[in-house]
């Protein structure tokens, strides 16, 4: 589950790291008076617009403006919400902003120059453990860094039984470039940081910048956070942020539903039972020709209910030329689901208007398809995974 910014910036602040300071708003009145709250709080007179959105590189669509005075930011907010902002990172259409931070201005004039830092915190998947990733040309895209300066990116993995070390938060900011006061800052920061990502059950803390500020403060001047769904029956505070509105509706739908629902690209519609299942679906309508347009598992239960509610869903997407339906009778006999599907078929009427392909394998498999051929309805039974797979390449030829 994504958190917006002000939304990670307010579980880091619970850890202890030193944040941006901000206020969300609505309105652009309600902007006004947010500034005018930050300025009595912090003394900032310059403020910050951003657009409150699950993607990056708001900047460089729009999203994140400069204001110099109370005027500048009502006009800045009454820009920037309701804007259909597009950045690298969203779709093509972009995504609607309701909301925008309203941040004081950390540029300040001081005795040392600013400095910008990347740093995340995630789990490197080859070796099981945490890892923090790092560099000094912070503010830019870290793909691009990769990419252009890849002598720039260091990381240092933590072992889960210790957690960060001493040594290993003075490594980081030694290799940043830090020494006095704001190497001592970037210790704490990286502690902090750690463990607000174990606290909060995190699969994901990216913060981009980390600032050095004229007066040697490390803080978080922006946060992109993503917490482990598996964990959130234990943060129930935690839980209640998601933003259904930056979802896909149709994955949020398909969620209150029970099932388990990815929208992807292309044009066969898979209904499955077992991640394991449909990840080989895919692979097969892949070979055969198609792409598949969504991941759908419907679970150890397929009853008429449940698969008419799969059906529906798939055929929102107005690209789906097939529906392909892969099931394997282990937990469920694939007699029930045959009765299932035809079911689902005859309730739904004219809804349906593309080929479904059919394939039951398991407990009752036989009398599974013998239902559907004998049903008078325009779905194509298979049995093996071979046979599915000619009838999927048959249908969209």
């Amino acid at each position: 589950m994504n958190l917006h910014e002000y939304q990670g910036k307010e579980l880091l602040s619970k850890y202890g790291v030193k944040i941006q300071r901000g206020i969300v708003a609505r309105t652009p009145q309600q902007a006004v008076e947010a500034a005018k709250e930050l300025t009595r709080e912090t003394g900032t007179q310059w403020h910050v617009v951003k657009a409150q959105i699950h993607a990056g590189g708001r900047g460089k669509g729009g999203g994140v403006k400069l204001a110099k005075s109370l005027d500048e930011v009502e006009q800045r907010a009454n820009q920037i919400i309701g804007m259909q902002l597009v950045t690298p990172q969203t779709p093509p259409e972009g995504k609607k902003v309701h909301q925008v931070l309203i941040a004081e201005d950390v540029y300040y004039p001081g005795e040392s120059e600013t400095q910008e830092f990347y740093m995340s915190v995630l789990l490197n998947r080859a070796t099981g453990r945490n890892m923090i990733m790092y560099s000094p040309e912070g503010g830019m895209d870290i793909e691009e860094v990769a990419e252009t300066m890849p002598d720039k990116i260091f990381t240092e993995e933590i072992d889960p039984a210790f957690g960060v070390q001493g040594f290993q938060a003075r490594k980081i900011a030694f290799n940043l470039g830090l020494s006095g006061q704001a190497f001592k800052e970037m210790v704490k920061f990286v502690h902090a940081l750690y463990n607000a990502y174990i606290g909060s059950d995190a699969s994901m803390f990216e913060i981009n910048p980390v600032l050095k500020t004229s007066d040697n403060q490390i803080m978080a001047v922006d946060s992109k956070v993503t917490l482990d769904g598996n964990g959130l029956f234990r943060h129930k505070d935690l839980a209640e942020l998601r933003d259904v509105r930056e979802e896909d509706a149709t994955e949020v739908e398909a969620g209150a539903a029970g099932l388990n629902f990815v929208k992807l690209d292309g044009n066969v519609g898979c209904m499955v039972n077992g991640a394991g299942l449909a990840m080989a679906t895919m692979d097969m309508i892949k070979q055969s020709g198609g792409s598949p347009a969504n991941f759908l598992d419907v679970g150890g239960t397929a009853d008429a209910e449940r698969v008419e509610k799969a059906f529906r869903i798939i055929l929102k997407d107005e690209n789906v030329d097939a529906i392909l339906v892969n099931i394997f009778g282990g937990i469920v006999r694939c007699d029930r689901v045959a009765q299932g599907v035809i079911d689902a078929y005859k309730n739904m009427g004219d809804a349906i208007k593309v080929p479904i392909i059919v394939r039951l394998q398991g407990t009752n498999a036989e009398e599974a398809k013998k239902m559907i051929d004998e049903s008078g309805l325009k779905v194509h039974s298979a049995i093996t995974l071979e046979e599915a797979a000619k009838k999927v390449e048959e249908v969209l030829s």
